[in-house]
This record gives C-alpha cells, structure tokens and sequence, in this order.
C-alpha cells in the first residue's frame, strides 16, 4: 500500500526541523557545519545525467518508471553544487523492493524516506561521471504534484534570464552562510523558489 498522500498544496510544506531531518534519514545524518560549495555551471551535466539515467532505466527496465534532469545541474548557466538531481516516478515508491534493489547495482543507496510527504524516497550515490561528485535520486508517484512543481521551476528557470539571474544570486547569498545540513540551506531558498513559481504559473 502505497504511503499516506498529504492534503498540502504542491510544494508547502515548512522548513524542516533538525529532528525532522535526522528522522527522514534511513542512514547517519551527514553534517554540513559549514557553508555550500557551489560550482559554475558545466556543459557536461546534462551528459552526466543521459548516462546516469539511461542505465538507470536499464535496471528499471521491467517497472514502469520515468527519469527526468531537475535541480540547478538542469539549468544551463545556473551555479550549483556539483551533485545531479534525478527525479524518478514510479507506481508506489513505498514498495522499495520494485526499485531499490535494483538501483543498489549502480551504487545508489536507500537514504531518506518520507512517507507523509508525496511518499518520497531518495537514494544517493556516485553519478560516475567527472563531471559531478555524486547523485541524487528522488522518487515520487506517478503523476505527483511535487515533480510537476519541480519541472515548471526548471522549464521556468530555462527560459527566463531574469528569474535565473534572481535565483543564482539568491543561492550564492546563502551558500556563504553556515548551515548544519544541506537540508537547512534548501528550505532557506523556498521564499524566492515560490516567488519564481507565481510568476512561472
């Protein structure tokens, strides 16, 4: 059985507590205690992500699934940390025994689950290019709001220079700063990613 759908709107939910985050993860919590490394953009991601996401496909061959590029490495001229986000729909991510398994033979590992939320699960690893330093794999249902959310920001983000321009220099403000984890630094930007999407429509 599929987990628990919240009632929110697309995207709205509050920043997350440090026990909220410490609870969402399967393994350790990684600690940042320090400030973001963000790196220009490079031509090579979307590169990284084709490979990435066709051999993906290839183990998920026999599971209905779709694979889609999202996070600042989907958008050409955007700083970034140097991590790929791959957003991954599937049936029921609640039933990891269809996906997890098989994504384990790439190196991606089971790391976060959040039931209550769109039941996201995210597994990370190696992105196995030179290009980035690692992977991460969110997985939502089919026809989730939350992904559909995350690829009109990237479609946006792609086609206006103002809006990209706003969110560059709002990521390099706050990735001067000092956060405990990454997560702290990504709810830090849900102000100006919702500002961005009411524009976007």
């Amino acid at each position: 059985m599929q987990d628990q759908q919240p009632s929110a709107r697309p995207g709205d939910r509050t920043p997350m507590t440090d026990e909220e985050i410490e609870a969402a993860y399967v393994t350790a919590v990684p600690r940042l205690d320090g400030p973001v490394t963000l790196v220009p953009y490079d031509p090579r991601w979307p590169r990284a992500y084709e490979a990435l996401a066709a051999r993906i496909g290839e183990r998920l061959a026999p599971l209905p699934h779709h694979i889609d590029h999202a996070g600042s490495t989907s958008v050409p001229g955007l700083p970034a940390k140097p991590v790929l986000d791959l957003v991954l729909t599937v049936p029921d991510p609640a039933d990891e025994d269809a996906y997890v398994p098989a994504l384990a033979t790439l190196g991606l590992r089971l790391t976060i689950r959040e039931p209550d939320w769109y039941a996201h699960r995210l597994l990370r690893g190696a992105a196995g290019h030179p290009a980035a330093d690692a992977v991460n794999l969110h997985v939502f249902p089919e026809d989730c709001p939350e992904t559909a959310r995350m690829l009109r920001f990237r479609d946006h983000l792609r086609a206006d220079d103002a809006d990209r321009d706003l969110y560059a220099r709002t990521k390099r403000e706050l990735s001067a700063r000092s956060w405990t984890y990454t997560q702290q630094y990504a709810d830090a930007k849900s102000e100006v990613v919702a500002e961005i999407l009411r524009r976007a429509g």
